[in-house]
């Protein structure tokens, strides 16, 4: 991409991507009259939950303002609220915890592992107390955590849980569930899937062990809850939004579980906007004082039509990636792997890292990025070490992987507005960026690269 006014490149970070696709499906949105939450939205729900494999009858999605609603709205149905406890990986963006902070639950931080973003899974387990009642994996990039090592976690320390809830079907789900709930936020990962024993089936030879049997699972298919992002920088956007996302309960309505999303993400108003429409159906009750978090019209009407556009759009964030791999590997910078034989990202995110770089390093290569044109970011500074957790009594000290991940750390544009020849340069200026600052001219040192979704 070329500045005009200036004639020199000018790389973003994550534009959207808009088509005359949505613009056009927007108008119709505007000359129907549903402007609000209608039936688009409605219908985006629908072929959400067809795409991620959660049943549809219900639907078990609902479309909302956002995922910080969806993520505490999560919370709520599960009953989640004073005196229970919330795990959180410390290496994530605010809106995982704050959603477990809105609620009233306290949320206890978890390190990363080494040379990864990705919670350490041995610490979670071991902090698991009476007191939680729900751990929150980040699918952070795009790449979906390991949610089998985060079953066996909650089923090994099962003789802990205790069944609460501040409303009766939180009650219900809890009780039903048996263990610690799963709510896994998926901000980043809308059309990722691994190969999980979740939900699996088993074979047994006469004999020999149960065998479990892993089979591909859909981000949002995995968690027993799960919220999406589709804000504008994502993959998938509806310019703000999100969803909540669940699978089936036993014991449970799906439909039950879908009224009270729509009670608590419209004033607890017993009928919505649509439903007011059929002849005389004017009169509704007002069960609770809840609160406003639905999703309009006018943005599923452009999600309808990203959903139509989505598997081209991932395939060119795949072949961004393959030309990034290149690049980082030449210089021998680590970064995510996103693609292997038994899971696929969404491709969010690009983390590069140069292992062994100091905090001013790093921020001297994107100053230096910045100068030639190219936005980068850093995803993310550990929420011990803002000042809103550091109030709450959170020290990054305490969370040495997490920072050390954050230190080096460097997210490359990733978007699908970029060109062939904004990838090479962003590539060349990246390559001119490290050897500038280091003196090398290339990376230094490589992380191991014996786990997916780490470093490679």
């Amino acid at each position: 991409m070329t500045d005009l006014r200036t004639g020199k490149h000018k790389i973003e970070f994550s534009p959207p991507d808009i088509s005359e696709l949505e613009i056009a499906e927007v108008g119709e949105a505007l000359r129907s009259g549903w402007i609000t939450t209608g039936p688009r939205t409605k219908e985006l729900e629908r072929k959400l939950a067809a795409y991620v494999g959660v049943p549809e009858a219900a639907p078990n999605m609902v479309c909302l303002n956002s995922a910080t609603a969806a993520e505490e709205l999560n919370l709520r149905i599960l009953g989640i609220g004073e005196g229970d406890e919330v795990l959180v990986p410390a290496y994530t963006y605010t809106a995982t915890a704050s959603a477990a902070i809105h609620v009233g639950a306290t949320v206890k931080f978890i390190d990363s592992q080494p040379d990864s973003c990705e919670m350490d899974y041995d610490q979670m387990e071991a902090a698991i107390t009476e007191k939680t009642k729900a751990i929150i994996p980040v699918d952070l990039g795009g790449i979906m955590c390991d949610y089998d090592r985060i079953y066996r976690a909650v089923e090994n320390k099962k003789n802990l849980f205790r069944p609460g809830g501040n409303t009766d079907l939180g009650r219900r789900i809890q009780k039903s569930l048996g263990r610690i709930a799963i709510v896994a936020d998926c901000a980043h990962a809308l059309g990722a899937w691994r190969e999980l024993c979740v939900r699996g089936t088993s074979e047994s030879v006469t004999g020999t062990p149960t065998v479990p049997l892993k089979h591909r699972v859909m981000a949002g298919n995995a968690a027993d809850f799960t919220s999406y992002s589709f804000h504008a920088v994502k993959n998938f956007t509806t310019a703000e939004g999100g969803a909540a996302a669940w699978r089936h309960i036993e014991g449970i309505d799906d439909s039950e579980i879908y009224h009270e999303y729509q009670l608590m993400s419209l004033h607890g108003q017993s009928k919505d906007a649509l439903a007011k429409t059929k002849l005389g159906a004017w009169e509704y009750d007002i069960v609770a004082p809840l609160y406003k978090c639905n999703m309009t019209d006018i943005m599923a009407a452009m999600g309808l039509k990203q959903l139509e556009r989505y598997p081209g759009l991932m395939e060119r964030r795949r072949e961004i990636i393959r030309r990034y791999d290149e690049a980082c590997d030449s210089l021998e910078v680590s970064h995510l792997v996103h693609y292997g034989k038994d899971f696929r990202s969404s491709g969010h995110l690009y983390l590069a890292r140069i292992p062994g770089i100091r905090v001013e390093q790093r921020n001297a290569i994107i100053m230096k990025m910045a100068e030639m044109g190219v936005a980068c970011n850093v995803h993310y500074k550990p929420l011990p070490m803002m000042t809103a957790y550091k109030n709450l009594g959170w020290d990054i000290r305490n969370f040495p992987n997490a920072y050390a991940y954050y230190e080096n750390e460097i997210s490359l544009p990733l978007h699908t507005k970029l060109t062939d020849e904004d990838v090479e340069y962003v590539t060349d200026c990246f390559r001119e960026a490290v050897g500038s600052v280091l003196g090398t001219g290339k990376g230094r040192g490589r992380a191991d690269a014996s786990e997916m979704g780490k470093t490679a």
